[in-house]
This record gives structure tokens, sequence and C-alpha cells, in this order.
């Protein structure tokens, strides 16, 4: 395949990853309210409440981290040149996806225990209409900045290529 740019595929041409997250404990009940629970003030100097309530449930966080890892439930968002999708499982199946044309802008909300975990809730909207919901996206600004710029340059080259077409 020859491409102008190294790297660089058209999204006719075929569908690539520009960049995959994996949601964070934050995206479910039970993390959020580990998450609150580990933002308790209180104590003395660096031994806080709270870091005593993480330090007693580290067996409750790992058996809640591995079971989101498990082979046939495990979740990834992953961003392609064409789509941000929601995939599951080892195997890595399609969920639900939203196309980059879909949105014209991502908002981030940060439930309560989220922002412990550096986590948010992304969500994509056409106007007023919500099209599409990441939960618990860790360090969710810079993944919505990758996928508004990739958004960019899909619908650009798309107006670009309708111009081009209209005047042929």
């Amino acid at each position: 395949m020859t491409q102008a740019i190294a790297g660089v595929t058209p999204p006719e041409q075929a569908e690539v990853t520009i960049m995959t997250v994996w949601p964070t404990m934050g995206s479910n009940p039970i993390g959020r309210a580990l998450g609150r629970a580990y933002q308790t003030p209180g104590g003395f100097g660096m031994f806080t409440l709270g870091k005593l309530i993480a330090l007693a449930s580290i067996p409750l966080a790992l058996a809640l981290y591995f079971w989101d890892l498990r082979p046939w439930g495990c979740r990834r968002y992953r961003l392609t040149n064409r789509r941000v999708i929601i995939q599951k499982g080892m195997q890595r199946r399609d969920e639900r996806w939203v196309a980059l044309d879909d949105f014209d802008s991502i908002e981030i909300v940060v439930q309560p225990g989220q922002e412990w975990f550096s986590a948010g809730d992304m969500i994509f909207r056409k106007g007023q209409i919500e099209t599409f919901r990441l939960h618990g996206v860790s360090r969710p600004e810079s993944f919505r900045q990758t996928c508004l710029k990739a958004q960019l340059g899909y619908t650009g080259v798309r107006k670009a290529l309708e111009r081009q077409l209209a005047h042929a």
C-alpha cells in the first residue's frame, strides 16, 4: 500500500487504530464508591482515613480489577480513523460505536469517586443530543482531544472531497 504520509491511511482504504484506552475502576459503581472512600479526609499528616481505607481495601480492589479484566468481559475504548468503539473480550468484539461524523462535541463529566482515579465519563453530542458515552475513561481530556482531532481530520477531508467532486 502506498501512502502519501507514512503511517497515515485514508478511512476509505482501511480502518486503523489511532489510540486505545482502558476504562478505570471508576467506570462501575463499586469502583466509584471506593474512590469516594479513598478521598476521606481526617487523620494525622500523611496518614489520612482515606489512605487507611485504601490500604484495607486492597483485596477488594484487586478482585474488582481482575474481574474487569476477565477474558470474556474486559472492555477497551478504541479510536480509529473512522469511529470510536467500545470493544469487549479478548477477541476485541465491537460492542457499540459512534462514527466520527456523528458528533460535534465531547463533554467530560467526572462523577463522585472518579476523580481519585483521574477518570471521567465522555459524552459525545451532536447538537444537544447525546449520541454515545464512554464510562470511566482514564485521563479523559487527552483522549477527548485526540478524538476531536481525528474527527476534524475525518470531516475536513470529506468536505474537501465533496467540494472537489462538486466542481468536477
